[in-house]
């Protein structure tokens, strides 16, 4: 096999991103919603070649970023509803929220990791968060018989609700916010139950994650063996989740929305596949495998679901374009260290060995525990400055509707991840690093 060639030069921002085809401009913009339905301002001029439109009023100022480990108060507001900012990025402001779902003033209180770049939010809205909160427990209990009575404060302590309105600020319903929550839930139940908390185990992996797939992407089989596969997918609390989830999300989304989420939590399931087998291996992998590992294993399905909770779809030819899947790609490995580095002593003490990022990176590179910790910080405020500069340039190279505030919903996204781990204080506690 040939040596690999040298890694290029990083081209600048505007140069990343690849030049748009007239045609996938306009027959993305033939399909957008009406512009000022979505953004509430007209679209930004298109390029030569392309179905032209008014230019959009000059975005108001905005802060700048804030320093790593110490954002500005109040700057954490402005970027959720303003995207990211920096070149192209004027037109990822989001519209308005519902009177009655408006955005506290208030900034949440919580300990953030010492040193990470993160971006604050307020508080999400309690009435709304309450209204989700209740929906999705009744589900879970009544609809799909998730869990037993004795998980019940174990389920109120994730704080799912808190977690989905947070990461979907643009969502125009409590309905559509479900749409997520539901989802969220399933994912989760098929990992405690199948690979770790609940009785999962790396033994056998394969065969029940290819078995709950098929609640979400259906078996088409003979006359004779379809009432089998039928029946089990009622079988266990994780099959039984994901089915009625994805019904749910079928009946709200179109088609090419539907195969996405189907091919993204292939990508999951292959994850952790990959992590069982070192798990069965007693293997440490070195530190770009388990970054490998973790593209796959991690919150990509989230995200890039943000279009159907916010009541719109984002072309499918516009999400396959390869600057928008490094983009999603950066989102979801940034979102999964955040996990790694927030729930890094809850994994300390439990059961068996756990691999995350900080304990791969002190294997494998003979660094102290806290050595390690800090690294892996660093790694994650790498990911997080090159997704906002490849999202910059893909705003810039491509000004359709739908893509811009998809874009603002995954950075949305990623914020309220953040949230979600920095408050959630009965599940993390962070190390006695500093």
């Amino acid at each position: 096999m040939p040596a690999p060639e040298p890694t290029p030069p990083r081209p600048s921002p505007t140069a990343a991103a690849p030049p748009v085809g007239a045609h996938v401009l306009a027959d993305a913009a033939a399909r957008a919603r009406d512009i000022a339905a979505v953004f509430g301002a007209p679209l930004a001029a298109a390029p030569p070649g392309t179905s032209t439109a008014p230019a959009p009023p000059s975005p108001s100022p905005s802060p700048s970023p804030p320093s790593e480990g110490t954002p500005a108060p109040g700057a954490g507001l402005a970027r959720v509803l303003g995207g990211p900012t920096g070149l192209g990025t004027s037109g990822l402001s989001f519209s308005p929220r519902p009177e009655s779902f408006a955005a506290p003033e208030t900034q949440v209180a919580g300990t953030p990791v010492p040193g990470l770049y993160f971006h604050p939010v307020p508080d999400p809205d309690p009435a709304r968060v309450d209204e989700v909160s209740r929906r999705i427990k009744a589900w879970a209990l009544d609809e799909v018989a998730l869990y037993p009575d004795d998980w019940e404060e174990e389920f109120d302590g994730f704080s799912v609700g808190r977690y989905m309105v947070a990461c979907h600020p643009d969502a125009p319903t409590v309905d559509h916010v479900m749409i997520a929550t539901r989802l969220m839930v399933a994912e989760n139940a098929v990992d405690d139950c199948y690979c770790e908390d609940h009785g999962g185990s790396p033994v056998g992996l394969g065969e029940r994650l290819l078995l709950a797939h098929t609640a979400l992407d259906p078996l088409y089989t003979t006359e004779e063996y379809q009432p089998q596969w039928a029946r089990s997918l009622h079988a266990d609390a994780p099959r039984r989740a994901y089915r009625s989830a994805m019904e749910y999300f079928v009946r709200s989304g179109s088609a090419s929305q539907a195969d996405r989420y189907r091919h993204d939590m292939a990508r999951l399931h292959l994850g952790y596949l990959a992590e069982a087998s070192w798990a069965q291996e007693s293997k440490v992998p070195e530190v770009w495998e388990y970054l490998a590992m973790r593209q796959f294993n991690n919150f990509r399905p989230c995200p890039t679901i943000t279009d159907i909770v916010g009541g719109y779809e984002l072309p499918a030819d516009l999400h396959a374009m390869a600057a928008m899947q490094k983009v999603i790609a950066l989102a979801g490995n940034a979102t999964t260290i955040v996990n790694d580095l927030y729930s890094y002593t809850k994994e300390l003490d439990a059961p068996g060995r756990h691999l995350n990022l900080p304990v791969v990176i002190a294997e494998r590179e003979d660094l102290g525990e806290r050595a390690a910790y800090l690294k892996a910080v660093e790694v994650h405020n790498e990911l997080m400055h090159a997704f906002e500069t490849q999202a910059a340039a893909l705003a810039a190279a491509c000004p359709v509707p739908t893509l811009l505030r998809f874009l603002r919903g995954v950075a949305a996204w990623v914020d309220g991840n953040h949230y979600w781990h920095r408050t959630n204080t009965y599940r993390y506690t962070l190390p006695d690093f500093w």
